[in-house]
């Protein structure tokens, strides 16, 4: 691992990180909102200048086409940290503590949506369109965004994005990762702007559609709107809303290749597209019954209430067209249910990912079959094609560390705080990248009140969900850290 990979890659991503934080000013300026350009303009230097004293400690680097895999890795796991501490210097000038600060930031860049704020009326639009653009930028993800538009990582762009992208498939719509990068983001934009101007078409403000969209489209969750999009009142938004986090929640490589080969077919035939589909279909058809009942909606209601939690907390977006911590034990059963597993990989959405629990639920069925019958070999296969042994154990190795990390997180927050509740459910959305749960934590609720233990554990765990565990299982190794000359 050489250290002038590290200080110059992390050198040249918060140089441009800097740049990127400047946007805000120009919303501070058509609100006329003159003091928000003191924020973000710090933000901004003091970006640049760590980037460029990186740079200069790692010998201002531009050939990276020996990056190996360990410091693509490292690389990215620290670009994560560092760009939210950049990005929550803004929050500190409008009375926010430097751990609250950084909970918002790394909340909004890993697209988790846990929110600090409790009285919205406080902060002007320049901060909350911040904390949507933060959530754009991880949706596709900071490093993949840099890959796209930086020819210094031209070729060490292909370990730094499999290592923000982890899973098991590698998923790559062109020969060249640059353009991987590139198509990536052009569909993840061009989706942005759909939604934009369909949330203006059906009467919501400017302002509120751009912040909306950026959040959808990252399954990010934060909203301008103290309410969320139950605030807007409107059945037209909840639908469109609706549609566009199905995308988000989706492999936007396969959008891309639908497209490009006007082949939706191919899209349909994907195991898990119909798996992510079918989880969608059934939990929302069982909740609606249950809403139905339970909370005395009339049908119409039922239907759209439960398909749009479902969408939100299956893609881990985390939007609320509802306050679902007032409904029933059993409605709030079957949305923790479709918490624990998140959106399809190569998605903007978190999680363990539906790849993931199609692949464990397989290997689990062969199990018993092979009891019952120990000679027959029955090999695993995804869409047709056998998958290897060691993807199968990768997997298995993967669901059991989610789970380690999950209950002891779940436990240590727990005697903390004293609640199983927000022990458990805010460890399993803090780290599947959800964002509101039930309880003190749920859509109208707040992390602003929780201890500061419960918030450092909760920041560890919306950034190692966000990098799905793999950079930081490997950092676990002593062979990790060995410096190569």
């Amino acid at each position: 691992m050489k250290r002038e990979h590290i200080y110059s890659s992390l050198g040249i991503i918060l140089v441009a990180f800097g740049i990127i934080l400047l946007s805000p000013i120009v919303v501070a300026l058509i609100d006329k909102n003159y003091f928000c350009i003191l924020p973000f303009s710090v933000a901004s230097v003091s970006s640049i200048a760590v980037g460029l004293l990186l740079q200069k400690a790692g010998g201002f680097l531009r050939n990276f086409d020996n990056l190996n895999r360990n410091e693509g890795f490292l690389i990215v796991a620290l670009a994560w940290i560092v760009t939210a501490a950049m990005g929550a210097i803004p929050y500190l000038f409008y009375g926010l503590n430097p751990l609250d600060a950084y909970f918002e930031s790394v909340s909004g860049i890993t697209t988790t949506g846990a929110t600090i704020f409790i009285d919205f009326s406080l902060y002007p639009k320049s901060l909350f369109f911040w904390r949507s653009l933060s959530q754009w930028l991880g949706g596709m993800g900071i490093v993949v965004l840099f890959v796209a538009i930086l020819p210094q990582f031209k070729v060490a762009g292909r370990q730094m994005f499999f290592a923000e992208s982890p899973g098991p498939t590698e998923e790559k719509v062109t020969p060249r990762i640059t353009h991987t990068a590139k198509a990536l983001w052009l569909v993840y934009f061009i989706l942005t702007l759909l939604e934009i101007i369909c949330l203006i078409w059906v009467g919501m403000p400017v302002f509120d559609a751009v912040c909306n969209s950026f959040s959808t489209m990252a399954a990010g969750g934060f909203s301008p709107h103290p309410q969320s999009i139950m605030g807007y009142n409107s059945p037209a938004i909840t639908w469109i809303i609706i549609g566009f986090m199905f995308l988000a929640g989706s492999n936007f490589a396969w959008q891309y290749q639908t497209v490009a080969r006007r082949r939706l077919a191919a899209l349909v035939k994907r195991e898990e597209f119909r798996g992510y589909s079918i989880i969608i279909v059934i939990v929302s058809a069982l909740l609606a019954v249950v809403l139905f009942i339970n909370e005395s909606e009339n049908w119409s209601t039922s239907i759209r209430e439960s398909l749009f939690q479902v969408v939100s907390i299956l893609t881990t977006t985390g939007f609320s067209s509802s306050d679902f911590a007032l409904w029933s034990v059993a409605a709030q059963t079957l949305l923790f249910s479709v918490m624990l597993v998140g959106g399809c990989a190569g998605s903007a959405g978190g999680g363990v990912k539906v790849i993931r629990v199609l692949l464990g639920a397989k290997y689990m069925l062969r199990e018993i079959v092979q009891l019952v019958h120990p000679r027959v070999v029955t090999p695993i296969k995804i869409d047709g094609k056998t998958v290897p042994d060691a993807i199968q154990f990768q997997v298995l190795g993967f669901l059991l560390f989610y789970i380690f990390l999950m209950t002891l997180s779940a436990y240590a927050v727990t005697i903390i705080e004293g609640s199983p509740t927000i022990g458990l459910i805010g460890t399993a959305a803090t780290i599947g990248n959800i964002g509101p749960g039930f309880g003190e934590i749920g859509p109208m609720g707040t992390f602003g009140n929780l201890a500061w233990p419960t918030k450092v554990i909760f920041i560890i765990n919306m950034i190692v969900g966000r990098l799905e565990l793999i950079p930081f299982l490997a950092m676990l190794h002593p062979d990790f850290w060995r410096m190569r000359k």
